[in-house]
């Protein structure tokens, strides 16, 4: 069976990450349980592992990983930062944190379908199924994802 291996790196402190590092979390669950359901027919196991970082870690923080390969690298997606509110609160310190310019967006999160796409890509089969349901892997017609 292959494997698709998604490492999130993130800051954590006492079990606590700031909102940027949040959002990105829950848009890549929900995504690594949508490839999960849409790649294991397809003999692909989806691993995730989370990789907690301490405040002198930040540059890395909110980074995703496929493969080894981090997300830019995969996307056409440009990576920069700015002052985060949060991240200042948690570490009592004036703190940037990384920001990525998807499809001529600034996000402070990743987004689930750069996400999603990344996987795709690395793996190096298309995204859109062939069958016309909704790519969720059940399938349905798009009605339960």
């Amino acid at each position: 069976m292959k494997t698709l291996k998604i490492e999130w790196l993130h800051l954590d402190v006492e079990g606590e990450t700031c909102n940027r590092c949040y959002d990105t979390g829950e848009n890549l669950n929900q995504e690594v349980k949508r490839l999960k359901r849409a790649l294991q027919p397809q003999g692909i196991e989806v691993e995730f592992v989370e990789t907690k970082l301490n405040g002198e870690q930040v540059p890395q923080s909110n980074t995703i990983l496929f493969n080894g390969i981090p997300i830019e690298d995969i996307l056409n997606i440009e990576v920069s930062n700015n002052y985060c509110d949060s991240c200042t609160s948690l570490l009592g310190t004036e703190t940037f944190c990384r920001t990525v310019k998807y499809e001529g967006e600034e996000y402070e999160d990743i987004p689930a379908k750069a996400i999603r796409q990344a996987a795709y890509r690395v793996l190096g089969i298309n995204e859109e199924p062939t069958s016309g349901n909704s790519g969720c892997g059940c399938g349905c017609s798009g009605g339960c994802c």
